[in-house]
């Protein structure tokens, strides 16, 4: 079907994924165009040097008259003037992940990573093992590995290794993303309550995952945290080849001896010994997970070692961002209270000894509602002290629906943490000058940029 294509046209063609495939959709030989609400830099300037003309601002003169597809990004919604004009015109318009199923994954090896944590993570792992042992796979990452140094590459491969989002395809089309990506191998890290703003409870999510599941042929491969009774929920009636991997010792892949240091993890699977310059519970997981995707892939158990030994991280994942008077600034995405309890947990392996310092900006669409009132606290109390920044898009929220940091820092303090609630970066900053020293480590959780925080503290310190 895709050979009677010629000029394909994105709407919403700054967001990250949508850059990508509009680029290799380009370097294919079709003629692109895109628009986006703002066209800055580095996606735009990314965009021109590949040959894409952009207009600024969603119009309906934006859409070219010779455009044979219309692809439209999840940020889009009814309303929007360009997309008003695709379908008053009735012109063939699809999602992007449907654009990658029918242009980029028929036909080939498609390795996903799913969860509610660890994705990204597990995701650039597992490319770079497979980059590594010479399989050149294509990939699609939400974050950028070290090893990797970009996000996404969509080049022809018999291998592609796609982060597989449980969010919404489109505004037409509420299903979760990983269902278009026709999985022969799929990872389930873990399955918590997340996205609040889609779905409306935990069932709901598992649903998507069994959807999912449903569609793995019987030659391929699940692998699922065998320690995850939701992951064991979901994969019950699964067809294909299921292995559970875990630290429980009946996982079938159990992982064993886990040791940690300043310096990274170590830990023993599949007979082997393995050594990982990240800390924690979650990476070591996240890890026992791409070693036995890897594996299912024929890659030789001494060339995995060798790669995952190397492997540097994801940027903002844990990421140190500088050093000033001996106190140590990181940045972390967390978001989830699993996800930062685990992230301050990995930390304290990191720095023994050191002060932890947890600043925590409540910015997705589920912890800016009340969902996580309870669990925030406990999370953000494995810290020695934490400060709360106010709730994002605060007008969004009615009252009784949204996160109370006032009582999150109330119930942490209650705990014996000191903690505060500041309303912005520069109350933050002066909350937290006198109370830092050396050699404390401060670390800012956020999903977004923070008011860029990071360096205004390096500055400010």
């Amino acid at each position: 079907m895709s050979q009677d294509f010629r000029h394909i046209h994105f709407i919403g063609i700054c967001g990250t994924a949508m850059g990508a495939v509009a680029a290799a959709m380009r370097e294919q030989g079709y003629t692109v165009t895109g628009s986006d609400a703002a066209v800055y830099p580095p996606m735009s300037t990314f965009l021109e040097s590949k040959g894409i003309k952009l207009s600024e601002g969603y119009k309906p003169e934006n859409l070219p008259a010779d455009a044979d597809l219309i692809v439209v990004g999840n940020a889009i919604s009814r309303g929007n003037p360009e997309i008003e004009a695709v379908l008053n015109r009735k012109l063939y318009y699809l999602s992007l992940p449907e654009t990658l199923k029918q242009f980029f994954l028929r036909g080939r090896h498609n390795l996903v990573v799913t969860g509610t944590h660890g994705k990204t993570t597990t995701t650039s792992m597992l490319t770079w093992i497979l980059q590594s042992a010479g399989l050149n796979p294509a990939y699609m990452i939400g974050g950028i590995a070290k090893n990797l140094g970009q996000g996404s590459s969509l080049h022809d491969s018999k291998h592609v290794v796609l982060e597989g989002d449980e969010y919404d395809t489109a505004f037409f089309d509420k299903r979760s993303k990983f269902l278009h990506y026709l999985p022969e191998l799929v990872v389930v890290n873990n399955i918590e309550f997340d996205h609040a703003d889609i779905f409306d409870d935990l069932d709901a999510i598992k649903l998507s995952f069994r959807r999912m599941l449903n569609i793995v042929p019987e030659n391929g491969m699940v692998l699922i945290n065998g320690d995850d009774q939701n992951c064991i929920d979901v994969a019950e009636k699964c067809r294909a080849q299921l292995v559970e991997v875990g630290f429980s010792p009946n996982a079938s892949r159990h992982i064993r001896d886990v040791t940690y240091d300043p310096h990274g993890s170590q830990f023993t699977l599949l007979d082997t010994r393995f050594t990982l310059q990240l800390v924690g519970e979650f990476n070591v997981r996240n890890a026992a997970m791409a070693i036995s995707a890897a594996h299912f892939y024929g890659v030789p158990l001494d060339k995995i070692a060798e790669a995952m030994a190397a492997f540097e991280g994801v940027k903002r994942r844990q990421e140190v961002r500088g050093e000033v008077r001996g106190i140590t600034i990181m940045d972390d995405f967390g978001h989830h209270p699993t996800a930062i309890r685990e992230t301050l947990r990995g930390l304290r392996h990191q720095y023994p000894g050191r002060r932890l310092w947890a600043i925590f900006e409540p910015r997705s669409n589920t912890t800016r509602r009340a969902i996580f009132q309870h669990e925030l606290p406990a999370a953000l109390a494995e810290a020695d002290g934490a400060i709360l920044a106010q709730v994002a898009r605060m007008d969004q929220l009615a009252e009784d629906n949204r996160l109370d940091p006032a009582q999150v820092v109330a119930d942490i303090a209650a705990a014996g943490k000191p903690a505060f609630y500041e309303p912005d970066v520069t109350a933050i900053i002066a909350r937290l000058k006198p109370l830092v020293k050396e050699p404390d480590v401060i670390v800012i959780l956020s999903n977004g940029g923070f008011g860029g925080i990071h360096e205004r503290l390096l500055k400010e310190l």
